[in-house]
């Protein structure tokens, strides 16, 4: 075994030589460009095709559902435009029997995973039947605790694993995520388990106001998984074809019973963090319309325009369908009976406690009068 002296530890190179670990991984540059014909060639067109439908989908879907929460018809909603490869090329790579663990950004992709639309409505509402999905749905409701879909992932994949079924479960975690307790707890048990599981870490630069260099010392946010084991890759997020591969390689790795797999996306939120944010007040235009030129959109239909498989006609199509799904949606959330106390009170437990039994009796004897 060589010994190294400690005469003189290099501090500063040590440091820097763990973001040297993680570099940027692409098959398709901003403009279009294929960096990586070899990984390219592994994606069928008919699956890159199916991609941009699902990408144009999403990036309308976006659109109108801000417009109707400026029009008072949904509440709060955290815009993920920008956002549409790290979410669904990755959900492309799933199996339908795979878990998905949402946070509030992801409802999008939650949809396209076979979650009835107006579902998601009712959840932005607060209506507990936002909640009860059909039970051939392989997802759980959308977390808004940052950093916790981490923790759900894990113990969900460790009793996958134990039923000996073959599916994975996909944690998708914001950048602000990989500062918090339960971040690490999670990836830890699930590298000590070897849990089945997929931490997906997009980062769209910043936690509501917080930009990465100020919530983190760390080079990159995949180096965060060496600690715990896991192996780990920094994908460029609006690349659709890298984000698919990645994914599809890592659910393979994962199931294959090698533990965890982190995955930092490094992608960026073009919009708002919430309706209730203002953006311009902590970044400039100039950043912004630099992410906009990095569109995955704008990849991938570069790709398929040039090899013939794609017409902007197609796109006009979507745009129509996405506005008459939605237009139903919010026909069926309006026919669903409005939330009363004792609905909300009755779901908390199986078998109620005495004082919220007392509770339930009490606001069942006003809601008769």
């Amino acid at each position: 075994m060589d010994h190294v002296s400690l005469a003189a530890i290099p501090w500063g190179e040590i440091s820097a030589s763990y973001g040297d670990a993680f570099p940027m991984h692409a098959v398709l540059s901003p403009e279009g460009e294929v960096l990586d014909k070899k990984a390219l060639d592994q994606v069928p067109e008919e699956t890159l095709v199916e991609l941009m439908e699902d990408m144009v989908w999403a990036h309308v879907f976006d659109q109108r559902i801000i417009m109707l929460n400026r029009q008072g018809a949904l509440g709060n909603y955290a815009p993920a435009g920008g956002q549409e490869a790290s979410q669904f090329a990755s959900l492309k790579a799933l199996d339908a029997t795979d878990l998905l663990i949402p946070t509030y950004r992801d409802l999008a992709p939650l949809i396209k995973h076979g979650v009835p639309m107006h579902q998601a409505f009712l959840w932005w509402r607060g209506h507990i039947e936002g909640n009860a999905y059909p039970e051939d749905v392989s997802a759980w409701v959308p977390q808004v605790i940052v950093g916790a879909t981490a923790m759900h992932a894990v113990g969900a994949a460790m009793a996958m694993a134990r039923k000996g079924e073959k599916r994975v479960a996909l944690a998708l975690l914001g950048d602000g995520a990989t500062s918090q307790g339960d971040f690490y707890e999670g990836l830890n048990f699930a590298g000590v388990y070897k849990a089945p599981v997929i931490a997906l870490i997009q980062n769209n630069q910043y936690a509501i106001s917080v930009p990465v260099v100020n919530q983190t010392a760390a080079h990159t946010l995949a180096q965060k998984g060496v600690a715990a084991g896991a192996p780990a890759v920094r994908v460029d997020g609006n690349d659709p074809v890298a984000m698919y591969l990645t994914v599809k390689s890592a659910r393979e790795y994962a199931l294959a019973g090698n533990g965890p797999v982190l995955i930092e996306a490094v992608t960026y939120r073009s919009g708002s963090h919430t309706m209730s944010d203002e953006p311009s007040r902590y970044r400039g235009d100039d950043e912004v319309e630099l992410w906009t030129n990095k569109s995955a959109l704008r990849r991938l239909r570069e790709v398929l325009v040039a090899a013939g498989k794609w017409e902007i006609e197609r796109e006009e199509q979507i745009a129509e369908e996405v506005k008459a799904e939605i237009k139903e949606a919010l026909k069926l959330m309006g026919q669903t009976p409005a939330q009363k106390v004792t609905d909300f009170l009755s779901v908390m437990y199986e078998t109620p406690p005495a004082t919220l039994a007392e509770q339930i009796e009490t606001y069942a004897a006003k809601e008769a009068n």
